[in-house]
C-alpha cells in the first residue's frame, strides 16, 4: 500500500488524526507481518525487547493516554499495566513476561483503538479545554509513541541474527548524492530562539523556547561519511588512546571494538557492512551510521574537531536569519515529502551525502533531518522553564550526565516524528541506534 501522512487543508483535525491513526497502525503490523511468531517472541539482544512486547507496550500506552487519562473512558484492562510498565520492567527480562499471543495481541490493540477512535468522534479539539485534548495533543502524542517504537522494533530487526528480514514495505530507490558536498561552513556569531513554545504535538523536553547567544563556529556541511571514518579505522584509530576519554576506551577495550557495528573486513581487506542481514560493502559516500557517542568523539579527536553542541545543532538546522525566526524543518515550515530528506523506512539505509539539495538548511547543512541520527557533545537536560507534561516518566527522569543527545532523525524514523526541536537521547556506548554525526570546530 503506499504511505502518507498529508492530509488536505480542508480535512478537520478530528478526521485528519484519525487518517493518521489508520496509517501508523499499518505501517506497524506491515513491519510485523513477515516476522514467525518465534522471531515475534524472541529477545533477539539484551539491548532490546522482543517485538510482541513492543506491541502490547504500543496498546497499554495507547490505552492509559487515549482513554483512561480522559473523561468518560471506556473499557480498560488494568491487569495488563504491569507487564508493560517500561520502567519496572527493563529490556534485558521482558522476554520472561507471559506476553499474549499473537491473536490476542492484536485484539487488544483493535480494542483500545475502538474505544480512542469513538472518543475522537465525540471530540471537538479545536475547543477542547482538557489539557490533553487541547489541539488534540494527547492524539498527536500517541502517533508519535507509535511512530517511534517502529525505529525501535527496526533496531530489533536490524539485531537478529538468522533469516535476513524481508519487509512487506514498498522499497524506493535513493537519489544519488553529489560528490562535491563537503567541508565546513561557518555560521557567525549572534543570537537565536531555541526550542519551541507549541503545546500540540511536541514533546515538553522541547520547551520552551529560549533565546542563547552562539559565537561563530564551523559546522560540517553534511554528516561524516563512510570514507571519513574509514580514514580513522585504518589508521589505527580505535588503537590510539590519545583519541579517547576515559571511558570511551575503557568501553571499547572490554568490548572488542575496532570498527562501526555491523562492519566487517572480508578475506581480501574490504570492509563488509550488513541491512537486516543482507550484506554490501560499505558505501563511502554514505553517512557512517550505527556509531557510540564515544566513537564520534575519538573521531572529532583524530579529525582536529569537535562535535557540535545542542545548540549549535539546532541554529544551523532551523534559524532563517534573514527573517530572524526557526524554521520547523531545515528546509521550512512545509511538510516533509521524499525529495527533502531520507525519512520513513523509505529506503532502509542513509542515502549518500548531497542526495536532498531540497532539503538543505539556510546556512547551506545538508541532511539535517533524516539518514543518521547525530550525536551532539551535550547530556541531556532541561531547558529553562521546563514542566514535565504530561507525566515525568518521558523526559524529567532521564535527565542529568547519564545520557547524551542525539538530533535530526534517521532513515528508520517516521516522518511525524522528527523536527527541528526534536530532541532524542540515549547511553553514550549505544551502537544499535541508527547513529551517526558531523564535525564542528571553533573559528
Amino acid at each position: 500500500m503506499a504511505y502518507s501522512t498529508v492530509v488536505e487543508e480542508s480535512t478537520s483535525l478530528e478526521k485528519q488524526i484519525e487518517r493518521n491513526f489508520a496509517e501508523a497502525r499499518q505501517r506497524t503490523l506491515d513491519l510485523i507481518a513477515p516476522l514467525s511468531d518465534g522471531d515475534l517472541y524472541s529477545q533477539h539482544d539484551q539491548l532490546m525487547s522482543p517485538i510482541a512486547w513492543d506491541l502490547g507496550h504500543i496498546g497499554n500506552f495507547e490505552e492509559l493516554w487515549g482513554v483512561r487519562s480522559l473523561p468518560d473512558s471506556g473499557e480498560v484492562f488494568p491487569e495488563l499495566d504491569e507487564m508493560y510498565d517500561a520502567v519496572k520492567n527493563p529490556r534485558s527480562i521482558r522476554d520472561e513476561l507471559p506476553l499474549p499471543d499473537r491473536e490476542k495481541l492484536k485484539e487488544y490493540l483493535d480494542k483500545i483503538r475502538h474505544v480512542v477512535l469513538q472518543q475522537l468522534s465525540e471530540a471537538d479539539l479545536s475547543h477542547a479545554k482538557h489539557p490533553l485534548l487541547r489541539a488534540g495533543f494527547v492524539y498527536q502524542i500517541l502517533l508519535q509513541h507509535e511512530y517511534q517504537h517502529n525505529e525501535t522494533i527496526l533496531q530489533t530487526l536490524q539485531l537478529k541474527r538468522g533469516e535476513p528480514y524481508s519487509p512487506r514495505l514498498p522499497l524506493r530507490e535513493l537519489p544519488t548524492g553529489n560528490s562535491e558536498i563537503g567541508g565546513m561552513i561557518e555560521v557567525p556569531a549572534g543570537k537565536f530562539l531555541m526550542g519551541t513554545d507549541l503545546r500540540a504535538g511536541v514533546y515538553d523536553n522541547e520547551r520552551m523556547k529560549h533565546p542563547v547567544s552562539l559565537d561563530s563556529y564551523r559546522i560540517g556541511v553534511a554528516p561524516v561519511t563512510n570514507e571519513e571514518f574509514m580514514r580513522f579505522v585504518d589508521a589505527g584509530g580505535y588503537r590510539a588512546r590519545e583519541f579517547w576519554t576515559d571511558e570511551g576506551w575503557e568501553f571499547i577495550r572490554a568490548e572488542d571494538i575496532n570498527a562501526p557495528k555491523y562492519w566487517r573486513q572480508n578475506e581480501d581487506g574490504i570492509w563488509i557492512t550488513s541491512s537486516m542481514n543482507y550484506e554490501e560493502p560499505v558505501n563511502p559516500r554514505r553517512p557512517v551510521i550505527h556509531v557510540c557517542w564515544h566513537e564520534a568523539s575519538a573521531f572529532c579527536r583524530f579529525a582536529g574537531m569537535r562535535l557540535p553542541t545542542e545548540s549549535e545543532w539546532e541554529r544551523a538546522a532551523a534559524w532563517d536569519r534573514e527573517n530572524e525566526r526557526a524554521l520547523l524543518y531545515p528546509w521550512g515550515d512545509d511538510s516533509w515529502t521524499p525529495d527533502k530528506a531520507n525519512l520513513d523506512i523509505l529506503g532502509w539505509m542513509p542515502a549518500e551525502v548531497g542526495a536532498y539539495p531540497n532539503g538543505v538548511s539556510p546556512v547551506g547543512c545538508h541532511q539535517m533531518i533524516g539518514d543518521v541520527w547525530e550525536w551532539v557533545a551535550d547530556d541531556f537536560q532541561a531547558y529553562p522553564g521546563f514542566n514535565a507534561f504530561p507525566y515525568d516518566e518521558y523526559s524529567k527522569i532521564f535527565f542529568g550526565s547519564d545520557y547524551k543527545v542525539l538530533r535530526g532523525g534517521s532513515w528508520a524514523t517516521r516522518a511525524g516524528a522528527i523536527r527541528n526541536t526534536f530532541r532524542n537521547w540515549d547511553y553514550p556506548i549505544r551502537r544499535q541506534i541508527f547513529s551517526g554525526f558531523r564535525l564542528a570546530a571553533d573559528t
